[in-house]
Protein backbone atom coordinates (compact mmCIF):
# COMPACT_ATOMS: atom_id res chain seq x y z
CA UNK A 1 0.00 0.00 0.00
CA UNK A 2 1.42 3.37 -1.07
CA UNK A 3 1.22 6.10 1.60
CA UNK A 4 -1.23 8.71 0.39
CA UNK A 5 1.12 11.57 1.17
CA UNK A 6 3.59 10.29 -1.45
CA UNK A 7 1.08 10.58 -4.29
CA UNK A 8 1.38 13.86 -6.14
CA UNK A 9 -2.01 15.64 -6.14
CA UNK A 10 -3.92 15.99 -9.42
CA UNK A 11 -3.85 19.78 -9.36
CA UNK A 12 -0.04 19.53 -9.46
CA UNK A 13 0.31 16.71 -11.98
CA UNK A 14 -2.35 17.92 -14.42
CA UNK A 15 -1.09 21.46 -14.93
CA UNK A 16 -0.22 22.21 -18.55
CA UNK A 17 3.37 23.28 -17.91
CA UNK A 18 4.12 19.97 -16.16
CA UNK A 19 2.12 17.96 -18.68
CA UNK A 20 4.16 19.61 -21.42
CA UNK A 21 7.37 18.43 -19.73
CA UNK A 22 6.44 14.73 -19.57
CA UNK A 23 8.80 11.88 -20.53
CA UNK A 24 8.26 8.21 -21.22
CA UNK A 25 8.61 5.78 -18.32
CA UNK A 26 9.10 2.05 -18.14
CA UNK A 27 5.28 1.80 -18.01
CA UNK A 28 4.85 3.51 -21.39
CA UNK A 29 2.96 1.59 -24.05
CA UNK A 30 5.92 0.79 -26.32
CA UNK A 31 8.09 -0.51 -23.52
CA UNK A 32 5.23 -2.57 -22.13
CA UNK A 33 4.83 -4.14 -25.55
CA UNK A 34 8.47 -5.03 -26.14
CA UNK A 35 8.64 -6.41 -22.59
CA UNK A 36 5.62 -8.60 -23.28
CA UNK A 37 7.13 -9.75 -26.58
CA UNK A 38 10.21 -10.98 -24.72
CA UNK A 39 8.41 -12.57 -21.76
CA UNK A 40 5.94 -14.41 -23.98
CA UNK A 41 8.51 -15.32 -26.69
CA UNK A 42 6.63 -13.84 -29.63
CA UNK A 43 7.94 -14.98 -33.01
CA UNK A 44 8.21 -12.89 -36.17
CA UNK A 45 8.46 -13.84 -39.82
CA UNK A 46 8.13 -12.26 -43.27
CA UNK A 47 6.06 -14.75 -45.31
CA UNK A 48 5.52 -12.51 -48.34
CA UNK A 49 7.82 -10.03 -50.09
CA UNK A 50 6.77 -8.57 -53.42
CA UNK A 51 8.79 -5.44 -54.22
CA UNK A 52 9.96 -4.15 -57.59
CA UNK A 53 13.28 -2.47 -58.35
CA UNK A 54 11.97 0.85 -56.99
CA UNK A 55 10.61 -0.71 -53.81
CA UNK A 56 6.95 -0.66 -54.84
CA UNK A 57 4.70 -3.52 -53.89
CA UNK A 58 3.60 -5.47 -50.83
CA UNK A 59 5.35 -7.00 -47.82
CA UNK A 60 3.60 -9.06 -45.13
CA UNK A 61 5.00 -9.45 -41.63
CA UNK A 62 3.58 -12.19 -39.40
CA UNK A 63 3.63 -12.24 -35.59
CA UNK A 64 2.76 -15.22 -33.41
CA UNK A 65 2.07 -14.24 -29.81
CA UNK A 66 1.66 -17.83 -28.67
CA UNK A 67 -2.12 -17.76 -28.76
CA UNK A 68 -2.80 -15.77 -31.94
CA UNK A 69 -1.34 -14.56 -35.20
CA UNK A 70 -1.32 -10.98 -36.44
CA UNK A 71 -0.09 -9.74 -39.81
CA UNK A 72 1.01 -6.35 -41.04
CA UNK A 73 0.26 -5.77 -44.69
CA UNK A 74 2.58 -3.03 -45.94
CA UNK A 75 1.95 -1.44 -49.33
CA UNK A 76 4.61 0.80 -50.92
CA UNK A 77 3.45 3.19 -53.66
CA UNK A 78 4.91 5.59 -56.21
CA UNK A 79 4.42 9.14 -54.93
CA UNK A 80 5.05 12.50 -56.53
CA UNK A 81 7.35 14.32 -54.03
CA UNK A 82 5.16 17.41 -54.42
CA UNK A 83 2.31 15.43 -52.85
CA UNK A 84 4.33 14.25 -49.85
CA UNK A 85 2.67 15.89 -46.85
CA UNK A 86 2.24 15.21 -43.14
CA UNK A 87 -1.11 17.02 -43.10
CA UNK A 88 -4.26 15.02 -42.43
CA UNK A 89 -5.80 16.38 -45.64
CA UNK A 90 -3.21 14.52 -47.75
CA UNK A 91 -4.65 11.87 -50.07
CA UNK A 92 -1.48 10.01 -51.12
CA UNK A 93 1.45 8.54 -49.17
CA UNK A 94 4.65 6.60 -49.71
CA UNK A 95 3.30 3.62 -47.78
CA UNK A 96 0.03 2.43 -46.26
CA UNK A 97 -0.61 -0.36 -43.78
CA UNK A 98 -3.17 -2.66 -42.17
CA UNK A 99 -2.73 -4.77 -39.07
CA UNK A 100 -4.73 -7.90 -39.90
CA UNK A 101 -6.24 -10.17 -37.27
CA UNK A 102 -4.76 -13.54 -38.18
CA UNK A 103 -3.04 -14.68 -41.38
CA UNK A 104 -4.60 -13.14 -44.51
CA UNK A 105 -5.77 -15.29 -47.39
CA UNK A 106 -5.00 -14.32 -50.98
CA UNK A 107 -8.45 -12.78 -51.28
CA UNK A 108 -7.78 -10.66 -48.19
CA UNK A 109 -4.50 -9.43 -49.64
CA UNK A 110 -6.16 -8.48 -52.92
CA UNK A 111 -9.03 -6.73 -51.14
CA UNK A 112 -6.65 -4.71 -48.98
CA UNK A 113 -4.33 -3.99 -51.90
CA UNK A 114 -7.21 -2.09 -53.45
CA UNK A 115 -8.46 -0.37 -50.32
CA UNK A 116 -5.53 0.32 -47.99
CA UNK A 117 -3.87 2.95 -50.23
CA UNK A 118 -7.16 4.86 -50.20
CA UNK A 119 -7.15 5.11 -46.38
CA UNK A 120 -10.35 6.87 -45.21
CA UNK A 121 -11.90 6.39 -48.63
CA UNK A 122 -11.30 2.63 -48.54
CA UNK A 123 -13.58 -0.11 -47.26
CA UNK A 124 -12.50 -2.22 -44.30
CA UNK A 125 -13.86 -5.02 -42.13
CA UNK A 126 -13.52 -6.33 -38.60
CA UNK A 127 -10.50 -8.37 -39.75
CA UNK A 128 -8.49 -5.17 -39.84
CA UNK A 129 -7.41 -3.91 -36.42
CA UNK A 130 -5.38 -0.85 -37.43
CA UNK A 131 -5.11 1.40 -40.49
CA UNK A 132 -1.97 3.50 -40.95
CA UNK A 133 0.08 5.50 -43.43
CA UNK A 134 3.60 6.92 -43.60
CA UNK A 135 5.94 9.01 -45.71
CA UNK A 136 9.66 8.59 -46.17
CA UNK A 137 12.06 11.18 -44.83
CA UNK A 138 13.27 11.72 -48.37
CA UNK A 139 16.69 13.28 -47.78
CA UNK A 140 17.83 10.71 -45.22
CA UNK A 141 16.16 7.75 -46.93
CA UNK A 142 17.94 8.49 -50.21
CA UNK A 143 21.24 9.13 -48.45
CA UNK A 144 21.08 5.77 -46.67
CA UNK A 145 20.00 3.87 -49.80
CA UNK A 146 22.73 5.43 -51.97
CA UNK A 147 25.49 4.83 -49.46
CA UNK A 148 24.51 1.23 -48.81
CA UNK A 149 24.33 0.64 -52.56
CA UNK A 150 27.93 1.79 -52.87
CA UNK A 151 29.11 -0.42 -50.02
CA UNK A 152 29.34 2.31 -47.33
CA UNK A 153 27.52 2.98 -44.10
CA UNK A 154 25.54 6.24 -43.98
CA UNK A 155 26.83 9.35 -42.26
CA UNK A 156 26.07 8.99 -38.56
CA UNK A 157 25.54 12.73 -38.10
CA UNK A 158 22.81 12.74 -40.74
CA UNK A 159 21.28 9.69 -39.06
CA UNK A 160 21.32 11.45 -35.69
CA UNK A 161 19.89 14.66 -37.15
CA UNK A 162 16.70 12.92 -38.33
CA UNK A 163 16.57 9.58 -36.53
CA UNK A 164 14.11 7.75 -38.79
CA UNK A 165 13.58 6.73 -42.42
CA UNK A 166 9.79 7.01 -42.33
CA UNK A 167 7.27 8.88 -40.23
CA UNK A 168 3.67 7.91 -39.73
CA UNK A 169 1.05 10.58 -40.28
CA UNK A 170 -1.87 8.56 -38.89
CA UNK A 171 -2.30 5.27 -37.01
CA UNK A 172 -6.01 4.56 -36.66
CA UNK A 173 -7.50 1.87 -34.44
CA UNK A 174 -10.58 1.42 -32.31
CA UNK A 175 -13.15 0.98 -35.05
CA UNK A 176 -12.35 3.91 -37.31
CA UNK A 177 -13.34 3.62 -40.98
CA UNK A 178 -14.92 0.20 -40.56
CA UNK A 179 -11.98 -1.53 -38.87
CA UNK A 180 -12.53 -3.73 -35.81
CA UNK A 181 -14.03 -2.11 -32.75
CA UNK A 182 -11.94 -2.01 -29.59
CA UNK A 183 -14.20 -4.58 -27.94
CA UNK A 184 -12.93 -7.26 -30.31
CA UNK A 185 -9.48 -7.31 -28.69
CA UNK A 186 -10.22 -5.77 -25.27
CA UNK A 187 -10.09 -9.12 -23.46
CA UNK A 188 -7.03 -10.50 -25.24
CA UNK A 189 -3.93 -11.05 -23.13
CA UNK A 190 -1.56 -10.05 -25.94
CA UNK A 191 -3.05 -6.81 -27.30
CA UNK A 192 -5.75 -6.03 -24.75
CA UNK A 193 -3.90 -3.22 -23.01
CA UNK A 194 -4.11 0.39 -24.13
CA UNK A 195 -2.98 1.05 -27.71
CA UNK A 196 -1.04 -2.22 -27.98
CA UNK A 197 -2.42 -3.00 -31.45
CA UNK A 198 -1.34 0.43 -32.64
CA UNK A 199 2.09 0.08 -31.02
CA UNK A 200 2.60 -3.33 -32.64
CA UNK A 201 1.70 -1.76 -35.99
CA UNK A 202 4.32 0.96 -35.53
CA UNK A 203 6.94 -1.58 -34.42
CA UNK A 204 6.40 -3.50 -37.66
CA UNK A 205 6.34 -0.33 -39.78
CA UNK A 206 9.81 0.39 -38.43
CA UNK A 207 10.96 -3.04 -39.64
CA UNK A 208 9.42 -2.32 -43.04
CA UNK A 209 11.20 1.04 -43.39
CA UNK A 210 14.57 -0.61 -42.72
CA UNK A 211 13.90 -3.59 -44.97
CA UNK A 212 12.73 -1.25 -47.72
CA UNK A 213 15.85 0.93 -47.73
CA UNK A 214 18.08 -2.16 -47.81
CA UNK A 215 16.02 -3.62 -50.66
CA UNK A 216 16.42 -0.44 -52.72
CA UNK A 217 20.17 -0.41 -51.97
CA UNK A 218 20.48 -3.97 -53.30
CA UNK A 219 18.55 -3.03 -56.43
CA UNK A 220 20.89 -0.09 -57.03
CA UNK A 221 24.20 -1.61 -56.01
CA UNK A 222 23.90 -5.33 -56.68
CA UNK A 223 26.77 -7.30 -55.20
CA UNK A 224 28.41 -4.08 -54.00
CA UNK A 225 25.54 -3.25 -51.66
CA UNK A 226 25.80 -3.75 -47.91
CA UNK A 227 23.23 -3.80 -45.12
CA UNK A 228 23.07 -1.37 -42.23
CA UNK A 229 25.40 -2.08 -39.34
CA UNK A 230 23.27 -3.31 -36.45
CA UNK A 231 23.95 -0.34 -34.07
CA UNK A 232 22.96 2.13 -36.80
CA UNK A 233 19.94 0.07 -37.76
CA UNK A 234 18.82 -0.05 -34.14
CA UNK A 235 19.30 3.70 -33.74
CA UNK A 236 16.77 4.38 -36.50
CA UNK A 237 13.25 4.59 -35.12
CA UNK A 238 10.01 5.50 -36.84
CA UNK A 239 8.97 9.12 -36.96
CA UNK A 240 5.51 10.43 -36.20
CA UNK A 241 3.77 13.71 -36.91
CA UNK A 242 0.99 14.42 -34.41
CA UNK A 243 -1.43 17.33 -34.40
CA UNK A 244 -4.47 18.59 -32.59
CA UNK A 245 -6.49 15.35 -32.60
CA UNK A 246 -4.96 14.17 -29.34
CA UNK A 247 -6.31 17.10 -27.33
CA UNK A 248 -10.01 16.19 -27.73
CA UNK A 249 -9.09 12.54 -27.13
CA UNK A 250 -7.55 13.37 -23.77
CA UNK A 251 -10.42 15.63 -22.74
CA UNK A 252 -13.07 13.12 -23.81
CA UNK A 253 -11.55 10.06 -22.10
CA UNK A 254 -11.54 11.23 -18.52
CA UNK A 255 -11.64 7.77 -16.93
CA UNK A 256 -9.01 6.26 -19.22
CA UNK A 257 -6.57 9.14 -18.77
CA UNK A 258 -7.01 8.87 -15.00
CA UNK A 259 -5.96 5.22 -15.19
CA UNK A 260 -2.81 6.08 -17.11
CA UNK A 261 -1.76 8.89 -14.79
CA UNK A 262 -2.79 7.06 -11.63
CA UNK A 263 -0.64 4.06 -12.61
CA UNK A 264 2.38 6.29 -13.21
CA UNK A 265 1.85 8.24 -9.98
CA UNK A 266 1.45 5.05 -7.94
CA UNK A 267 4.65 3.71 -9.51
CA UNK A 268 6.48 6.90 -8.54
CA UNK A 269 5.07 6.81 -5.02
CA UNK A 270 6.10 3.16 -4.67
CA UNK A 271 9.67 4.04 -5.56
CA UNK A 272 9.73 7.08 -3.30
CA UNK A 273 8.65 4.81 -0.44
CA UNK A 274 11.61 2.41 -0.80
CA UNK A 275 13.63 2.51 2.41
CA UNK A 276 16.96 1.27 1.04
CA UNK A 277 18.50 0.38 -2.32
CA UNK A 278 21.12 -2.09 -3.50
CA UNK A 279 24.44 -1.39 -5.17
CA UNK A 280 23.09 -2.85 -8.42
CA UNK A 281 20.08 -0.56 -8.34
CA UNK A 282 22.30 2.48 -7.82
CA UNK A 283 24.48 1.40 -10.74
CA UNK A 284 21.42 1.08 -12.97
CA UNK A 285 20.19 4.52 -11.99
CA UNK A 286 23.57 6.10 -12.70
CA UNK A 287 23.92 4.29 -16.02
CA UNK A 288 20.52 5.48 -17.21
CA UNK A 289 21.25 9.00 -16.02
CA UNK A 290 24.43 9.04 -18.10
CA UNK A 291 22.48 7.86 -21.16
CA UNK A 292 19.96 10.62 -20.54
CA UNK A 293 22.67 13.24 -20.41
CA UNK A 294 24.10 12.08 -23.73
CA UNK A 295 20.72 11.90 -25.41
CA UNK A 296 19.76 15.37 -24.21
CA UNK A 297 22.98 16.76 -25.70
CA UNK A 298 21.99 15.16 -29.00
CA UNK A 299 18.40 16.44 -28.82
CA UNK A 300 18.31 19.34 -31.28
CA UNK A 301 15.11 21.24 -32.12
CA UNK A 302 14.35 24.50 -33.94
CA UNK A 303 11.47 25.54 -31.70
CA UNK A 304 12.82 28.37 -29.53
CA UNK A 305 10.85 27.48 -26.40
CA UNK A 306 11.72 23.77 -26.52
CA UNK A 307 15.34 24.50 -27.42
CA UNK A 308 15.70 26.65 -24.30
CA UNK A 309 14.10 23.91 -22.22
CA UNK A 310 16.49 21.30 -23.60
CA UNK A 311 19.45 23.56 -22.83
CA UNK A 312 18.26 24.04 -19.24
CA UNK A 313 17.59 20.30 -18.96
CA UNK A 314 21.19 19.53 -19.89
CA UNK A 315 22.43 21.88 -17.16
CA UNK A 316 20.00 20.38 -14.66
CA UNK A 317 21.07 16.81 -15.41
CA UNK A 318 24.68 17.80 -14.82
CA UNK A 319 23.62 19.26 -11.48
CA UNK A 320 21.75 16.06 -10.64
CA UNK A 321 24.79 13.91 -11.49
CA UNK A 322 26.98 16.13 -9.30
CA UNK A 323 24.45 15.96 -6.47
CA UNK A 324 24.31 12.17 -6.59
CA UNK A 325 28.10 11.87 -6.64
CA UNK A 326 28.64 14.33 -3.78
CA UNK A 327 28.22 12.38 -0.58
CA UNK A 328 26.51 9.14 0.30
CA UNK A 329 23.14 9.98 -1.23
CA UNK A 330 22.05 6.34 -1.27
CA UNK A 331 23.24 5.40 2.22
CA UNK A 332 20.29 7.03 3.97
CA UNK A 333 16.75 5.93 4.67
CA UNK A 334 14.38 6.57 1.75
CA UNK A 335 17.14 7.81 -0.58
CA UNK A 336 14.89 8.07 -3.65
CA UNK A 337 12.42 10.25 -1.78
CA UNK A 338 15.31 12.55 -0.87
CA UNK A 339 16.40 12.74 -4.51
CA UNK A 340 12.84 13.45 -5.64
CA UNK A 341 12.43 16.26 -3.12
CA UNK A 342 15.81 17.76 -4.02
CA UNK A 343 14.89 17.74 -7.72
CA UNK A 344 11.50 19.32 -6.96
CA UNK A 345 13.25 22.19 -5.20
CA UNK A 346 16.28 22.75 -7.43
CA UNK A 347 15.46 21.64 -10.99
CA UNK A 348 13.22 22.83 -13.81
CA UNK A 349 9.89 21.14 -14.57
CA UNK A 350 11.47 19.39 -17.56
CA UNK A 351 14.18 17.90 -15.34
CA UNK A 352 11.74 17.08 -12.54
CA UNK A 353 9.64 14.98 -14.91
CA UNK A 354 12.70 13.23 -16.27
CA UNK A 355 13.66 12.38 -12.68
CA UNK A 356 10.22 10.72 -12.35
CA UNK A 357 11.21 8.43 -15.22
CA UNK A 358 14.75 7.86 -13.95
CA UNK A 359 13.73 6.84 -10.44
CA UNK A 360 11.55 4.01 -11.77
CA UNK A 361 14.23 2.45 -13.99
CA UNK A 362 15.90 0.09 -11.49
CA UNK A 363 12.63 -1.16 -10.00
CA UNK A 364 10.77 -3.01 -12.73
CA UNK A 365 9.83 -5.84 -10.39
CA UNK A 366 7.96 -3.35 -8.21
CA UNK A 367 6.25 -1.14 -10.78
CA UNK A 368 5.85 -2.94 -14.11
CA UNK A 369 2.66 -4.68 -13.00
CA UNK A 370 1.07 -1.25 -12.58
CA UNK A 371 1.01 -1.06 -16.37
CA UNK A 372 -2.00 -3.33 -16.22
CA UNK A 373 -3.92 -0.25 -15.09
CA UNK A 374 -3.42 1.07 -18.62
CA UNK A 375 -6.10 -1.32 -19.84
CA UNK A 376 -9.01 0.48 -21.45
CA UNK A 377 -11.49 1.33 -18.77
CA UNK A 378 -14.76 -0.55 -18.48
CA UNK A 379 -17.92 1.48 -18.68
CA UNK A 380 -17.75 3.63 -15.57
CA UNK A 381 -20.33 6.23 -16.40
CA UNK A 382 -20.71 7.94 -13.04
CA UNK A 383 -24.12 9.57 -13.02
CA UNK A 384 -25.83 10.16 -9.71
CA UNK A 385 -29.08 12.06 -10.36
CA UNK A 386 -30.12 11.85 -6.70
CA UNK A 387 -27.00 13.69 -5.52
CA UNK A 388 -27.98 16.94 -3.74
CA UNK A 389 -26.44 20.11 -5.09
CA UNK A 390 -24.73 20.64 -1.74
CA UNK A 391 -22.66 17.53 -2.40
CA UNK A 392 -22.01 18.58 -6.01
CA UNK A 393 -20.68 21.90 -4.72
CA UNK A 394 -18.29 20.01 -2.42
CA UNK A 395 -16.98 18.04 -5.42
CA UNK A 396 -16.43 21.23 -7.39
CA UNK A 397 -14.48 22.77 -4.51
CA UNK A 398 -12.43 19.57 -4.15
CA UNK A 399 -11.53 18.98 -7.80
CA UNK A 400 -12.00 22.26 -9.64
CA UNK A 401 -10.49 24.86 -7.35
CA UNK A 402 -8.28 25.91 -10.27
CA UNK A 403 -11.33 27.39 -11.98
CA UNK A 404 -11.38 30.15 -9.36
CA UNK A 405 -7.95 31.27 -10.59
CA UNK A 406 -9.38 32.22 -14.00
CA UNK A 407 -11.28 35.40 -14.88
CA UNK A 408 -13.59 34.29 -17.65
CA UNK A 409 -14.75 37.89 -18.05
CA UNK A 410 -11.36 38.48 -19.64
CA UNK A 411 -11.77 37.81 -23.38
CA UNK A 412 -8.25 36.31 -23.50
CA UNK A 413 -9.48 33.42 -21.32
CA UNK A 414 -12.18 32.49 -23.86
CA UNK A 415 -10.30 33.66 -26.91
CA UNK A 416 -10.01 30.33 -28.72
CA UNK A 417 -12.51 27.83 -30.05
CA UNK A 418 -12.25 24.17 -30.97
CA UNK A 419 -14.23 22.94 -33.98
CA UNK A 420 -14.38 19.89 -36.24
CA UNK A 421 -13.20 20.63 -39.77
CA UNK A 422 -15.77 20.25 -42.50
CA UNK A 423 -13.57 18.22 -44.85
CA UNK A 424 -11.98 15.60 -42.57
CA UNK A 425 -13.88 16.03 -39.29
CA UNK A 426 -10.52 16.71 -37.66
CA UNK A 427 -10.07 19.12 -34.72
CA UNK A 428 -9.14 22.71 -35.46
CA UNK A 429 -8.30 25.52 -33.06
CA UNK A 430 -8.74 29.17 -33.87
CA UNK A 431 -9.99 32.53 -32.59
CA UNK A 432 -13.48 32.69 -31.13
CA UNK A 433 -15.60 32.79 -33.17
CA UNK A 434 -13.54 30.51 -35.38
CA UNK A 435 -12.59 32.38 -38.54
CA UNK A 436 -14.20 30.97 -41.66
CA UNK A 437 -16.24 28.40 -39.78
CA UNK A 438 -18.69 26.70 -42.12
CA UNK A 439 -22.32 26.09 -41.26
CA UNK A 440 -21.65 22.35 -41.18
CA UNK A 441 -18.80 22.67 -38.68
CA UNK A 442 -19.55 22.37 -35.00
CA UNK A 443 -17.74 23.43 -31.86
CA UNK A 444 -16.09 20.68 -29.83
CA UNK A 445 -17.21 20.94 -26.18
CA UNK A 446 -13.79 21.47 -24.60
CA UNK A 447 -14.74 24.52 -22.53
CA UNK A 448 -14.53 22.60 -19.25
CA UNK A 449 -13.27 25.38 -16.97
CA UNK A 450 -15.66 27.93 -18.45
CA UNK A 451 -18.54 25.48 -18.09
CA UNK A 452 -17.73 24.87 -14.42
CA UNK A 453 -17.52 28.62 -13.80
CA UNK A 454 -20.94 29.13 -15.39
CA UNK A 455 -22.33 26.23 -13.36
CA UNK A 456 -21.07 27.86 -10.17
CA UNK A 457 -22.96 31.03 -11.06
CA UNK A 458 -26.13 29.02 -11.66
CA UNK A 459 -25.70 27.20 -8.34
CA UNK A 460 -25.54 30.52 -6.50
CA UNK A 461 -29.06 31.23 -7.69
CA UNK A 462 -30.43 27.74 -6.96
CA UNK A 463 -31.76 25.79 -4.02
CA UNK A 464 -28.78 23.66 -3.04
CA UNK A 465 -31.00 21.15 -1.27
CA UNK A 466 -32.53 20.03 -4.55
CA UNK A 467 -31.19 17.03 -6.49
CA UNK A 468 -28.99 17.06 -9.56
CA UNK A 469 -31.93 15.56 -11.48
CA UNK A 470 -34.22 18.44 -10.59
CA UNK A 471 -31.52 21.00 -11.39
CA UNK A 472 -30.81 19.40 -14.79
CA UNK A 473 -34.52 19.40 -15.64
CA UNK A 474 -34.37 23.19 -15.32
CA UNK A 475 -30.82 23.58 -16.73
CA UNK A 476 -30.22 20.63 -19.11
CA UNK A 477 -27.16 22.23 -20.71
CA UNK A 478 -25.22 21.60 -17.48
CA UNK A 479 -25.71 17.82 -17.49
CA UNK A 480 -22.46 17.15 -19.35
CA UNK A 481 -20.47 19.30 -16.93
CA UNK A 482 -22.06 17.69 -13.86
CA UNK A 483 -21.22 14.29 -15.31
CA UNK A 484 -17.54 15.29 -15.51
CA UNK A 485 -17.58 16.61 -11.95
CA UNK A 486 -19.07 13.41 -10.60
CA UNK A 487 -16.48 11.36 -12.51
CA UNK A 488 -13.68 13.46 -11.08
CA UNK A 489 -14.41 12.18 -7.56
CA UNK A 490 -13.37 8.61 -8.44
CA UNK A 491 -11.01 9.56 -11.30
CA UNK A 492 -9.24 12.75 -10.16
CA UNK A 493 -6.27 12.45 -12.55
CA UNK A 494 -8.53 12.52 -15.59
CA UNK A 495 -9.04 16.27 -15.82
CA UNK A 496 -6.65 18.91 -17.14
CA UNK A 497 -6.47 21.48 -14.35
CA UNK A 498 -6.27 24.48 -16.66
CA UNK A 499 -8.14 26.39 -19.33
CA UNK A 500 -7.56 25.06 -22.86
CA UNK A 501 -9.50 27.79 -24.64
CA UNK A 502 -7.26 30.60 -23.38
CA UNK A 503 -5.33 32.63 -25.93
CA UNK A 504 -2.04 31.60 -24.24
CA UNK A 505 -2.78 27.84 -24.41
CA UNK A 506 -0.18 25.74 -26.29
CA UNK A 507 -1.72 22.49 -27.57
CA UNK A 508 1.74 20.94 -27.79
CA UNK A 509 1.66 20.59 -23.98
CA UNK A 510 -1.24 18.13 -24.27
CA UNK A 511 0.31 16.41 -27.29
CA UNK A 512 3.55 15.77 -25.41
CA UNK A 513 1.69 14.51 -22.34
CA UNK A 514 -0.20 11.96 -24.43
CA UNK A 515 2.81 10.95 -26.50
CA UNK A 516 4.95 10.39 -23.41
CA UNK A 517 2.54 7.66 -22.33
CA UNK A 518 3.02 6.08 -25.75
CA UNK A 519 6.76 6.06 -25.09
CA UNK A 520 8.10 8.48 -27.69
CA UNK A 521 11.30 10.49 -27.47
CA UNK A 522 12.87 13.66 -28.90
CA UNK A 523 9.82 15.90 -29.06
CA UNK A 524 10.30 18.33 -31.94
CA UNK A 525 7.52 20.96 -31.97
CA UNK A 526 6.93 22.48 -35.40
CA UNK A 527 4.49 25.03 -34.02
CA UNK A 528 2.17 25.35 -31.04
CA UNK A 529 -0.22 23.04 -32.90
CA UNK A 530 1.81 19.96 -33.92
CA UNK A 531 5.01 18.11 -33.21
CA UNK A 532 7.28 15.45 -34.65
CA UNK A 533 8.63 12.69 -32.45
CA UNK A 534 10.64 9.48 -32.71
CA UNK A 535 9.14 6.08 -31.85
CA UNK A 536 11.08 2.90 -31.06
CA UNK A 537 14.48 4.56 -31.50
CA UNK A 538 16.94 2.11 -29.97
CA UNK A 539 14.31 -0.62 -29.55
CA UNK A 540 15.38 -4.26 -29.86
CA UNK A 541 14.65 -6.14 -33.05
CA UNK A 542 12.80 -9.48 -32.82
CA UNK A 543 16.06 -11.43 -32.50
CA UNK A 544 17.23 -9.11 -29.69
CA UNK A 545 14.18 -9.16 -27.42
CA UNK A 546 15.88 -11.38 -24.84
CA UNK A 547 19.14 -9.42 -24.76
CA UNK A 548 20.20 -8.17 -21.31
CA UNK A 549 19.69 -4.54 -22.37
CA UNK A 550 16.36 -5.11 -24.15
CA UNK A 551 14.18 -3.74 -21.35
CA UNK A 552 16.14 -0.48 -21.12
CA UNK A 553 16.29 0.53 -24.76
CA UNK A 554 15.00 4.07 -24.34
CA UNK A 555 17.18 7.19 -24.11
CA UNK A 556 18.94 5.94 -27.24
CA UNK A 557 22.22 7.63 -28.11
CA UNK A 558 23.89 7.64 -31.50
CA UNK A 559 26.36 4.77 -31.94
CA UNK A 560 29.73 5.37 -30.25
CA UNK A 561 28.37 8.33 -28.24
CA UNK A 562 29.12 6.59 -24.96
CA UNK A 563 32.57 5.31 -25.90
Amino acid sequence: MVPGNLLRPPDVVMRLARMGSAFQTRLSFMRSLTRRMAIESWTFSTPHVELDSEGRGCVIYSVCTGSRYYSLLAFSHPLDPMKRSDRVIADAWDATFNLFDGIPLDKDVQRLRGNTPRQEAGRFTSSELVLARANISERLFNHVANNLAEGRQPDIEMIADVGYLMRTTAVYGGGKFGCADWEKIADRADLGSAFQAEMLTVYLIRLFSLDLVEHIARQKGGVSAVTLDRPIRRFLGIGNATGLGMAPFLMNHQVLVHQWVSAREHALATVRGIQSVTVAQVETLNEVLEKCRVQVREWQVNDKIQSERVGKLSVDLAALAYHLAAGNRFDVSFPLEAIFLWASEHLSLEAQELVVSLLMEPFGELVDNLGERFNAAPAEDVWEPAMPLTQLKILIDRHYGWVNEINFQDSAETGRQWVYSEEKLEPRLGPRPYEGIADSETEIPLTVGWDVARLLVALQMSDLEQSVLRFCALHPWFRHTIHRIQNAESHPYGEVAENIIAAKFRPTDILRFNLAFFGVSKFDPKSDLWTRVNMYQGAPFPDELNSPWADQWTFACKPASLE
